[in-house]
């Protein structure tokens, strides 16, 4: 690939100098007084609109190549559905550890002060 650096193409360093650019205008402004403070959402609009007009940009050609064409087979797919299925248990039994414990821990009043 022609032009990259760090392995990354162009138009993904655009992308991340644009947010770094719109994350460093966002923390100055926010130290702002007054109405200035309020475009902080303005530049995160800004950057937002930026970036999806990037990302829809046309990167290369609609032709495809006529090299060879590589099927691309998921040899782990069991494995993958049976590491989710681990995983959503392992959060549902969080979640619910979470509710007993924590959500559902009996408040008691504190005793009214005699005179």
């Amino acid at each position: 690939m022609a032009g990259a650096a760090l392995g990354l193409g162009p138009g993904v360093l655009a992308l991340q100098l644009l947010w770094v650019l719109a994350l460093v205008l966002c923390l100055v402004l926010s130290r702002a007084a007054g109405r200035a403070r309020f475009t902080v959402v303005l530049v995160a609009l800004g950057a937002a609109v930026l970036s999806a007009a990037l990302l829809l940009f046309p990167r290369e050609e609609e032709r495809p190549s006529t090299a060879a064409v590589y099927e691309i087979v998921d040899t782990f797919l069991i494995g993958r559905f049976v590491l989710l299925a681990v995983m959503s248990l392992v959060l549902l039994g969080c979640l619910f550890l979470l509710l007993i414990y924590h959500l559902m821990e009996p408040v008691y009043a504190k005793p009214l002060p005699s005179s």
